[in-house]
Parts: C-alpha cells; structure tokens; sequence
C-alpha cells in the first residue's frame, strides 16, 4: 500500500480493536482477519476434534469483539474493511496485485465497507 502512494499508521491503539492499518487521510481502517480465529466461513476454518467446546466459545467471543469493534469504529466515522487470510493464501487466494488493488479503489471511493475473502 505504502508504494501505491498509501500512508498509513499500523495497530493504532486509540481507536477500538487496535485496526492492522489506519488511513487517517481516507478515514478508513483495514482489519487483517486469521480464518481460524475469527470463525471465517471458509476452507481455512475448521472446528478443532479436541476441546471443541472450549474452541467454540473462544471463536465466539472473537466474533462478538469483532461485531463490537466494527461497531464503535463505525460510529466513530471511520470506515471498515476487512481482508480475511483465506484471500492471502490457500486454494482460493487472490493475486496480491487484486487484494491491493481491490483496497486501493475502496479507499479512494466513499464505500463505507469492504470485505476480501478467497474465492
């Protein structure tokens, strides 16, 4: 992002969630979501055999703090993207090229939200 032109600020702890990448200039954040940890209903996401019950709450609760974090920053005037690992890597990932291009265009637009997923 930063060669495309982009300056950013990286885990911002002021704002809620502590965003991957802040664009102060675009008001906009981008959250770098794990599959696994963020419950993603994707190939990279599967429920672990052992201690399935303590997993399920866990990712739960990672999802309740997400919904909350999306929230607050929204209300705050900020807006939201999300680029989730399954768009990185695995059998569906996207070209780094389309992820940052797909970011590039959200930001420069007035979408107020963006997700990249694998396909």
């Amino acid at each position: 992002m930063h060669a495309l032109g982009f300056r950013f600020r990286l885990h911002e702890r002021k704002l809620p969630g502590t965003p991957d990448l802040v664009f102060p200039k675009y008001h906009a954040v981008i959250l770098a979501h794990g599959c696994f940890w963020h419950g993603h209903d994707c190939h990279l996401f599967r429920l672990p055999g052992s201690r399935t019950e303590f997993w399920r709450t866990k990712i739960e609760r990672n999802r309740a703090v997400d919904a909350r974090t999306q929230l607050a920053l929204r209300d705050a005037g900020w807006r939201v993207g999300t680029v989730w690992e399954c768009a990185m890597r695995g059998k569906g990932r996207l070209s780094m090229e389309d992820i940052l291009e797909a970011c590039s265009s959200w930001l420069k637009s007035d979408a107020s939200e963006l997700e990249i997923r694998g396909q």
